[in-house]
């Protein structure tokens, strides 16, 4: 059975006079995931947010948003939004702003008074709510961005670069509440932080001048359950050894860093944590000294070797 999707888009093209931005872009975010968009500047990040909001429309394809068109009226309260350069009334309240935001969603003054208190509280800034924005920090000023994309709990929130100009227990904090979200409401992440999105996403898409080039879930874009790591201290290198033991997988050495790598065929009876097992055994009754372990590759070391540079 298929997932519903919270986003849809398929072959979209958008162009800006000369500027080609997507060039046949596809996406599918299913509805309850939190989903990361990776790429460079200038890749079509910001397009394509632009597109589900509806603030922008496609020169060609398709793109579907919660189950229909990016109308703003249909969409109205039921999606979110971090931009990337987020901009308050410097001379209103945070309060104000919140409430005003409310409003526009067509939510009562009662409920938008409550749902304003609800998102500050959710980002730290409930001491200052009466604080007007132009007396903000750069810090702040992203959070309050943070805190009207979750006004009125909306079905998808879109945050470009949530976490830039953070301090780090703030950025903690976000990337706590995104996670407590997964299930309930689909959140899609775009960042230049790779290891960020890598602990709090469930699936990802790469994108490079305009096209989505690999999309799929993190364990499998990073092969977590396919591929083992293993770094050797100095000492015997009982690689060929291992190598006659367990012909069945893919081994690598490289003597520079040390770094045993094997790849392999996961199954349910042949997990990550069999092989692991199977191959320290082999390497410490050899006297290999281990100094290091760990599943798949990172993030960035993934996107890099789909996107090596030019």
């Amino acid at each position: 059975m298929s997932r519903e999707l919270a986003i849809d888009l398929r072959s979209v093209h958008k162009r800006f006079g000369p500027v080609h931005a997507l060039r046949g872009a596809e996406l599918r975010v299913p509805r309850g995931s939190i989903f990361a968009l990776i790429g460079p500047n200038g890749a079509g990040k910001t397009t394509l947010f632009g597109l589900c909001c509806g603030f922008l429309g496609p020169d060609a394809g398709v793109v579907e948003v919660l189950g229909g068109p990016p109308d703003a009226l249909r969409l109205k309260g039921r999606l979110g939004a971090l931009p990337q350069d987020a901009m308050l009334g410097r001379d209103i309240t945070i309060r104000e702003h919140l409430v005003f935001l409310a409003r526009l969603q067509g939510m009562t003054l009662a409920r938008a008074q409550t749902e304003a208190t609800r998102v500050l509280a959710l980002v730290d800034l409930a001491d200052l709510a009466e604080r007007r924005a132009g007396a903000l920090s750069h810090g702040q000023v992203k959070r309050v961005g943070v805190a009207q994309a979750f006004l009125g709990e909306p079905e998808l929130i879109l945050l470009d670069e949530p976490t830039a100009g953070l301090d780090p227990r703030h950025a903690h904090d976000l990337r706590a509440l995104i996670r407590s979200r997964r299930g309930n409401q689909t959140i899609v992440v775009s960042s230049h932080n790779l290891q960020e999105l890598e602990a709090i996403c469930d699936e990802a898409a790469f994108m490079e001048k305009g096209q989505t080039t690999e999309a799929g879930v993190i364990e499998t874009l990073t092969a977590r359950d396919a591929e083992i790591h293993v770094q050797l201290a100095p000492g015997p290198e009982p690689i060929d050894q291992l190598r006659a033991r367990v012909p069945a997988h893919a081994i690598t050495w490289d003597p520079n860093s040390r770094t045993l790598r094997l790849r392999f065929q996961p199954s349910p009876e042949r997990v990550a944590e069999d092989v692991i097992a199977e191959v320290l055994r082999e390497l410490l009754a050899a006297g290999a000294r281990i100094s290091a372990l760990g599943k798949g590759r990172s993030l960035e070391q993934r996107y890099l070797e789909q996107n090596p540079p030019t």
